[in-house]
């Protein structure tokens, strides 16, 4: 049995970034570059207005200036200005030779073809115009290796017209749920049966960070079936997630079963409550991890190791860091030598920890919003102490 940190030292050596794969700009959102991106042109590609107004070229000792052109944006002809002229000009339109300044329409007194501008201390040469790559220059880095693609990431990347992206592809996760006392939801349940409820609580935390591609597998407890569910499983699936037959019991042919499918321990047995019978392995650049069958495990597990190691190979960083440093709000007795997580929910900047601790018991799971870690060295912590927290 291994500790919390020696677990996640060994998984986080052990995960490697996944495939690199060249998506169109409207199927990454989310996803992490894989290389820096650098602009192919200027952005903007042209000097333009940055007001509907008047261009003029700028003279300290002109008072008046008379309108000889008009100029949308999108209107290809290139117009020339000559000197004491101006052009009626629209935001986004290009500013025309001869020009340097745009006057907003709003601080121009017009009389028929002539125009004064009122508060002419307000301006100067260059006001009011978007000059030519102050956004972005050809060949300047716009994205570095390792930035999440965010809406504005998208909005950026298409500016320079940019339409497909170098990506680190999530990978195929396979679940498999075991045991012969799970029910579906919608059936009615008899005696001795529960719902099934780590199945989807998997596919929904999967979803939530990005994971599209998911394969779902139930297995009774029995060994030649779940022998062939394993196997099925690593056919199709980069990482596999089993929940249940985990543990030690005489039902329990989990761990039997992978070492038959070839899958190399990298652990087994954690020194934390809840979710001690937590296994991890590996086969070639697949990943398997076997969860405990009780709900609060399944969830504290995949959150503390499965989460981390799917980012990771998804390419984000410090997957593995605490979300906060926060005091808490009620005191804790603990037992040295287990590592605890317990449900906990933030309110004002303090972490108060939840009744239902037990790891059957999800009742908690409605309100809280964390994970409290309290190490195995701790015994005792008091009002204010900081402890560190995982936001889910």
């Amino acid at each position: 049995m291994i500790s919390v940190n020696q677990a996640k030292d060994i998984l986080k050596a052990t995960v490697s970034a996944g495939e690199i794969k060249h998506l169109p700009l409207s199927k990454t959102l989310d996803l992490i570059a894989a290389e820096d991106i650098f602009s192919h042109i200027e952005v903007p590609s042209f000097d333009n207005s940055a007001m509907d107004g008047y261009a003029i070229t700028w003279e300290d000792n002109l008072d008046t200036w008379e309108i000889t052109d008009v100029i949308a944006a999108g209107n290809g002809n290139r117009h020339q200005l000559q000197y004491g002229k101006a052009g009626r000009i629209f935001t986004g339109a290009p500013l025309p030779k001869g020009s340097d300044t745009v006057i907003p329409q709003e601080f121009v007194h017009r009389e028929g073809n002539l125009i004064r501008i009122i508060d002419k201390g307000k301006f100067q040469k260059g006001s009011n115009v978007r000059f030519k790559g102050a956004q972005t220059k050809i060949g300047e880095v716009i994205l570095k290796k390792g930035s999440q693609i965010t809406p504005g990431t998208i909005g950026l990347l298409a500016s320079v017209g940019i339409s497909e992206v170098p990506v680190f592809s999530p990978p195929k996760v396979a679940i498999i749920i075991t045991g012969n006392e799970l029910q579906e939801l919608g059936n009615p349940l008899v005696f001795g049966q529960i719902y099934n409820s780590n199945g989807p609580v998997l596919m929904a935390y999967l979803q939530q960070i990005g994971i599209k591609s998911i394969f779902s597998f139930q297995a009774k407890d029995e060994p030649i079936a779940l022998q062939k569910t394993i196997d099925e499983a690593l056919e199709h699936a980069d990482v596999v997630l089993l929940s249940g037959g985990i543990s030690v019991g005489d039902y329990d042919y989990v761990k039997k079963g992978l070492e038959n499918a070839g899958v190399k321990e990298l652990f087994y047995r954690i020194k934390q409550r809840p979710g001690k019978p937590l296994f991890a392995g590996k086969k070639g650049k697949q990943l398997v991890f076997a969860l405990p069958g009780n709900p609060a495990s399944v969830i504290t597990c995949f959150n503390q190791y499965v989460k981390p190691s799917l980012l990771q190979w998804m390419g984000h960083e410090a997957t593995w860091k605490p979300s906060l440093l926060l005091p808490l709000a009620n005191p804790i007795k603990s037992k040295a030598g287990l590592t605890f997580f317990l449900k906990a929910k933030i309110d004002k900047d303090e972490v108060h920890i939840l009744p239902g601790q037990e790891s059957f018991n999800l009742i908690a799971f409605g309100t809280a919003d964390c994970f409290a870690e309290v190490t195995e060295e701790t015994e005792e912590l008091q009002v204010g102490d900081l402890i560190s927290v995982y936001r889910w």
